[in-house]
């Protein structure tokens, strides 16, 4: 191989390093940037559900402390160390004594704590469901007490390499040794507390809580008082209706797994820039394959408005690119997709966590409907709150930004606020229903008190409805646990207490001002048992 060959390959392998910088800057715009936050988070969320992280920082932390309490014991004042009640000025046999006790009793403790909770996730495995083992592992106080043992090991171990046989003023680090015994007296203090909380962690009310706590905070996440609408109306030419009329190409899924996130701004952006419309089909723990359809990528014809408008010239157009490699690139970007149903903001994985455990409940190994009934109680406060308040916007937008300092007349106007580029799938209030309370109706089917509890919940629902199409929904899941119960009870008397309670439901529903009003619903066994005491005690 001669010179001129050798450089020809270097030019070529620095052609394209360049042309790959040149797609990574493409990949990684400006516009896709506006997505960081989010994806800053994501990583925050798999970092803190991972259970090695906090233990690690804090045998990190106890790295870095050991050699410098040590450093400042060798310049910190002797006299001064023993004018202090509680601090250690023993010798070096002493100290090594100290510090291998303390290493040793750690390791013991932190290997208890670890089979402690090895123990606590079977049990929740089984009576809970294996979803709800995230919710133990993200548990910032176990990470932390485990992190505590370690760290304080780490610690121990390196405090225990400077302790040199010499005189005491230079060869006993007391200060190190002095907060290596604080260390282990806190940690005692934690033992005690990570007992009581695995106790407190483990009862059902409390791992119901948590599940509930959030889908909340999913539910403000997504429903919120900001919407669209405003967009919707600056839009013209009618682009919402007849989008679906333009050319049309097919998005597939990049690879297998669960759609967890889409970043919006990102796809926004990436549709703005090949002059189209991207339609999703899916919605967030949706399970895809591989070359699955999941949206549709609908370009604006070449004598759209705003195609005309990207020009000075009068009817003159800028005819959009089509989609070539790197928009496939950037879309793979704009989707995340794991093998795993993670938590992420999914409203649905939230509620479907109590529903796993409502069923469970009910299953004939466990059989515990108390719990069920607590799971719709939970439900029932999470859908109350989706139906009060603004459901997220499917249509957003591209607002493009006014160049306010450029007053030439051959400045481009643009005469849309708002531009369509992006149709997500968003599901409807009867979907949360019917996958949640619903859900829990077909295993409860032979259940009295949890379709007496499914049928309250009905009743509580629309105290928060605001409008006719949620009612419809009210009175088609009552309609379903009415005929359930007549189907599965066993007992006629259960069938007409069920029927009755229904119907009182049913009418009180359809009340116009049955919001202002308490439903109290009696049963003729409990009707007669008040009777029968009041007259035993008149």
């Amino acid at each position: 191989m001669n010179k001129n060959d050798g450089d020809s390959i270097w030019t070529r392998t620095i052609n394209a390093g360049q042309n790959r910088l040149k797609q990574f800057t493409k990949l990684w715009s400006i516009q896709t940037l506006t997505d960081l936050p989010d994806r800053l988070n994501n990583l925050w969320q798999w970092l803190i559900g991972s259970y090695w992280f906090i233990p690690t920082a804090c045998v990190i932390v106890g790295i870095l402390l050991a050699p410098l309490l040590v450093a400042i014991d060798q310049h910190f004042d002797r006299e001064t160390v023993k004018e202090i009640s509680f601090a250690f000025t023993g010798d070096d046999e002493a100290a090594r004594a100290i510090m291998t006790a303390i290493a040793g009793a750690v390791l013991g403790v932190a290997g208890t704590t670890f089979s402690i909770t090895i123990a606590v996730l079977s049990m929740a495995s089984s009576q809970f469901g294996p979803r709800l083992l995230r919710n133990f592992l993200t548990d910032t106080p176990n990470q932390f007490v485990l992190g505590a043992f370690i760290g304080t090991f780490s610690y121990s171990l390196l405090v225990l390499k400077s302790i040199h046989k010499s005189d005491v003023a230079f060869g006993v680090p007391q200060l190190a040794v002095t907060f290596a015994i604080i260390m282990a007296i806190i940690c005692a203090l934690l033992l005690v507390y990570f007992v009581q909380h695995m106790v407190h962690a483990i009862q059902a009310s409390h791992v119901i809580q948590n599940a509930s706590n959030d889908a909340i905070a999913n539910i403000y996440y997504w429903y919120n008082d900001r919407c669209d609408i405003q967009h919707q109306r600056d839009a013209e030419h009618h682009d919402i209706e007849q989008f679906q009329n333009w050319p049309a190409m097919p998005i597939y899924s990049p690879n297998s797994g669960y759609l967890q996130q889409i970043y919006l701004e990102s796809l926004i952006a990436l549709s703005q820039d090949y002059g189209g419309v991207v339609q999703m089909h899916v919605n967030l723990g949706n399970y895809v394959t591989d070359k699955n359809v999941i949206g549709y990528f609908y370009q604006r014809p070449a004598s759209h408005p705003n195609n005309c408008q990207r020009t000075a010239t009068p009817h003159l157009a800028v005819i959009p690119r089509a989609p070539d490699g790197l928009f496939w690139q950037r879309l793979a970007g704009c989707l995340r997709l794991e093998q795993r149903l993670a938590h992420s903001n999914d409203i649905a994985y939230s509620l479907g966590q109590m529903t796993e455990i409502a069923v469970r409940a009910l299953s004939p190994g466990i059989n515990d409907p108390k719990t069920a009934v607590n799971c719709v109680q939970s439900l029932t406060s999470c859908l109350s709150i989706m139906m009060r308040r603004q459901p997220p916007s499917p249509y957003h937008f591209h607002i493009p930004q006014s160049d306010t300092n450029d007053s030439s007349e051959t400045t481009i106007k643009q005469k849309r606020l708002a531009i369509l580029a992006l149709v997500t799938h968003i599901p409807k209030i009867s979907d949360f229903i019917n996958v949640s309370l619903g859900e829990i109706r077909r295993y409860a089917a032979a259940d009295l008190m949890v379709l007496k509890a499914l049928c309250q919940a009905m009743v509580n629902l629309n105290y928060a409805r605001v409008n006719s199409a949620q009612q419809q929904t009210l009175l088609h899941e009552l309609h379903l646990i009415q005929r359930a119960g007549e189907e599965n009870l066993n007992y006629q008397e259960l069938v007409d207490d069920l029927v009755a309670m229904c119907e009182q439901a049913k009418q009180f529903i359809l009340d116009n001002d049955a919001q202002h009003k308490h439903f109290n619903y009696v049963s003729d066994f409990e009707a007669d048992i008040r009777q029968a005491l009041q007259t035993q005690s008149s």
